[in-house]
């Protein structure tokens, strides 16, 4: 134990001292806002077609909005509500709720069975404020340019149907959890291919025959292997706070912060719209942009945090670990990186399934491609971060603690099997080694 301890000093001090360390300390945050506004652009993409209820209580909307052919987006009327066990039952996909008040409160609710694309969501935003403008319009008299600078944006809520008719704030926590899938996949492939760098660069200067007359082969990897995690970690941590930092500095910055001054001017227009509008509406506290983002900002305070980030731990070490050591066992049985190609596209492959998987998590978190790939312990990792996010591993813990055991049973399994590896390939040179090689090293005795 001592020698491994050893081992992993070594290639802890070694790498965080690198001026690469430093560099991508720093560019990391810079990296991961470009992931998060990749998966706000896969939000937009559509989501499949969508047979949309319309309870027009206002008598403003019926035959008044556009179906989209190319959104596959189709309007149905009716002027009474609908019991959620009904809509539950029927084939719409979305019910939108039109309140008898919308021309004075702006307020919309839409309830889904599946949460729609940003794309749907927005077209159904912006075709009914479309119908509200022209009757505002109308009714009060007023010209486009009063109307444009006194009005206020429409205010949109979703509710999941199967929670009761609960406001909806899936897709930014399953964002979330992108972030922290993203991190994970870049770190563990990242910090893998170092421990098969380093493995190889120490095979071929013939270093490793000195440390193996020292230590033992499995020591030697798995020094190197916690010893680079432990990097990582490093690096993860100094990333969260920047981002903090940054995250700070830019609401500060871009005048984001909710202050009294802020909601007073709100409150303002929202005054002077009533009176414009007659003075008939009492007045509308509430629901402004502020006060959104502010209950935006309440959800993401609410979240069970400490055991996010306990999981993501788990995860991060489960998933670093069992890649890494295969990323080991190439290392240790080619000698130039040229020869890496053939053994790393496997390794490769459920990293970038993963995470084209978590991508499609954001807009469909409740697919079966989503499930089996935060149970399959080479994908779980990062797709298993979206559902602990979002809150539905917490709704089926068996499939939480299903999806850790069968990690922890792979990492155990593979790191039998590249110690194997390992073993017979690091003192071995000037042979090219096939997938029957490897087969058979796996069988040597000693």
């Amino acid at each position: 134990m001592k020698k491994i301890l050893l081992i992993i000093k070594r290639e802890f001090w070694t790498r965080v001292r690198k001026p690469s360390f430093l560099i991508m300390t720093i560019l990391g945050p810079l990296l991961l806002v470009g992931g998060v506004s990749l998966v706000a652009y896969l939000g937009l993409q559509e989501s499949g077609p969508q047979v949309v209820l319309v309870v027009d209580d206002a008598h403003l909307f019926t035959g008044k909005l556009t179906d989209n052919k190319s959104s596959s987006i189709t309007y149905n009327y009716q002027y009474e509500d609908m019991p959620d066990s009904v809509f539950k039952a029927s084939p719409y996909t979305l019910l939108v709720y039109l309140n008898e008040q919308i021309l004075t409160n702006d307020q919309v609710k839409i309830f889904y069975k599946d949460p729609p694309s940003q794309s749907v969501e927005r077209y159904i935003t912006n075709d009914i404020q479309n119908v509200l403008r022209k009757a505002k319009l109308k009714k009060d008299s007023l010209d486009e340019a009063t109307f444009d600078r006194i009005t206020t944006p429409l205010k949109v809520d979703t509710f999941d149907i199967d929670k009761s008719g609960e406001k909806s704030y899936d897709r930014a926590k399953a964002v979330v959890g992108f972030a922290f899938g993203y991190v994970m996949f870049f770190f563990v492939f990242l910090y893998g291919v170092q421990v098969m760098r380093g493995v190889m660069e120490e095979k071929q200067s013939r270093v490793v025959e000195v440390l193996i007359s020292s230590v033992k082969p499995f020591q030697l990897m798995m020094g190197k292997i916690v010893g680079i995690a432990l990097v990582g970690l490093t690096q993860f941590l100094l990333w969260a706070v920047l981002s903090g930092v940054l995250l700070t500095v830019g609401l500060a910055v871009t005048g984001l912060n909710i202050d009294g001054d802020a909601l007073a001017n709100v409150q303002k227009t929202t005054e002077l719209q009533q009176q414009m509008a007659g003075g008939m509406a009492p007045a509308v506290a509430g629901h402004t942009g502020s006060d959104e983002m502010t209950e935006m900002f309440n959800v993401f305070r609410a979240m069970p945090w400490a055991a996010i980030l306990s999981l993501f731990v788990f995860y991060f070490l489960g998933g670093y670990l069992l890649f890494s050591s295969l990323f080991a066992a190439i290392g240790s049985a080619v000698d130039s990186e040229t020869d890496t190609q053939q053994f790393m596209m496997p390794i490769t492959i459920p990293l970038m399934i993963g995470l084209f998987i978590a991508q499609s998590a954001v807009v469909n978190p409740n697919s079966p491609a989503v499930f089996w790939c935060s149970i399959i312990p080479f994908t779980s990792p990062i797709v298993m971060m979206i559902r602990i996010a979002m809150g539905d591993a917490f709704e089926h813990p068996w499939q939480l603690v299903l999806s850790m055991a069968m990690l922890l049973a792979t990492f155990i399994f593979t790191t039998w099997l590249a110690g194997r590896i390992y073993r017979t390939g690091i003192l071995m040179y000037g042979k090219k080694v096939s997938w029957r090689e490897l087969g058979k090293w796996l069988f040597y005795r000693g």
